[in-house]
């Protein structure tokens, strides 16, 4: 098999967890690496100059945008294998119109974000995270528990918004729990849906009907507040909201007039901006949980990304199809 020239462009740091010695030395079987190995940065002279040869492009988080001038110094450039999810940060239009085979790891990466918001799915149901927060003031009694409704999962409505990467993995996962799911997303097939074990609704028709509602849609100019004041209003009392999207789909304004009032709780992996200001109420409200952005592949889990990519340059050498390429038309509509 050849072993095209190839440069890894990404953060010298996130290179270092996602390429340990397994995946170096299957990077090094498949392809011709000179000096630099890697690096972040398409202007450098030297980098510039490699560029000339260069035939495949290992990418991933810290990728600067392959602007029409940078791509000029890569003639010979067919194909990006990106170790990551979106290549929306550094894919540009000059990509698309030269042709160039664009793959991803997104499918990898939904993995470990599905598996997050399960857990969170199940700590929503016992109230986990509020009930933690309200024992740090109530250590002598534990009857607050009571205050918090309902503890259970069992005869639980789910609602997913976004039957995507994750929102189908997240509906699979769901059929271990004795809950109904439902899902809204204008895109998806009902009969899909329904394969995965869930209704397919319209949003409005969705929503007062959750004890949970978990968002999967991508970062797009039409989901940018999807969930504003007037879904939020048609929530019941007592619901959850779970969001490890993106946190521009969610009007973070809107859910702290919510949260604040107590009629709605939330757990947020993601919010708008991030971090939020220091100064957000969300940050001490007892009905709220904060991560800092974990759901998605971290440490050894990014390496399950890099197997991806190599698998997927690996096709590429043999001359077969590959199984996660990102065409033009996807790229409008996806993370």
């Amino acid at each position: 098999m050849r072993r095209p020239p190839a440069l890894l462009v990404m953060d010298p740091a996130k290179f270092g967890v996602q390429f340990q010695e397994a995946q170096l030395r299957r990077l090094h079987d498949l392809v011709e690496l000179g000096e630099p190995i890697v690096t972040d940065d398409l202007d450098e002279p030297a980098v510039r100059r490699r560029l000339r040869d260069v035939e495949v492009l290992v990418t991933s988080w810290g990728c600067p945008p392959l602007t029409t001038e940078r791509l000029a110094d890569a003639p010979r450039l067919q194909a990006i294998f990106h170790c990551a999810g979106t290549v929306r940060t550094f894919v540009t239009d000059e990509v698309w119109r030269r042709g160039i085979l664009v793959t991803n790891a997104a499918d990898e990466n939904a993995i470990p974000v599905a598996e997050f918001t399960l857990a969170a799915v199940i700590f929503a149901g016992k109230k986990v995270p509020f009930l933690a927060q309200d024992a740090r003031s109530n250590r002598a009694d534990w009857s607050f528990a009571a205050g918090r409704g309902e503890l259970t999962n069992r005869g639980r409505t789910i609602g997913v918004v976004g039957f995507s990467r994750v929102g189908r993995r997240v509906v699979e996962r769901l059929r271990g729990l004795e809950v109904d799911v439902l899902v809204a997303d204008p895109y998806a097939d009902p009969a899909e849906v329904s394969a995965a074990g869930a209704r397919l609704l319209p949003l409005p028709e969705l929503l007062p009907r959750c004890d949970v509602l978990t968002l999967h849609v991508p970062e797009l100019p039409s989901t940018h507040h999807l969930i504003g004041a007037a879904e939020l209003a048609l929530l019941r009392d007592g619901t959850t909201l779970i969001n490890t999207a993106r946190g521009s789909v969610l009007d973070t304004a809107a859910l702290e007039r919510e949260c604040a009032q107590g009629r709605l709780d939330a757990i947020l992996d993601v919010t708008d901006p991030e971090p939020l200001p220091s100064t957000s109420p969300l940050y001490d409200l007892p009905n709220v949980m904060i991560t800092p952005h974990v759901a998605g592949s971290l440490g050894s889990e990014t390496r399950r990304m890099s197997e991806s990519a190599l698998d997927e340059l690996e096709r590429y050498l043999s001359g077969q199809p590959p199984r996660a390429a990102v065409t033009a038309d996807e790229f409008m509509v996806s993370a």
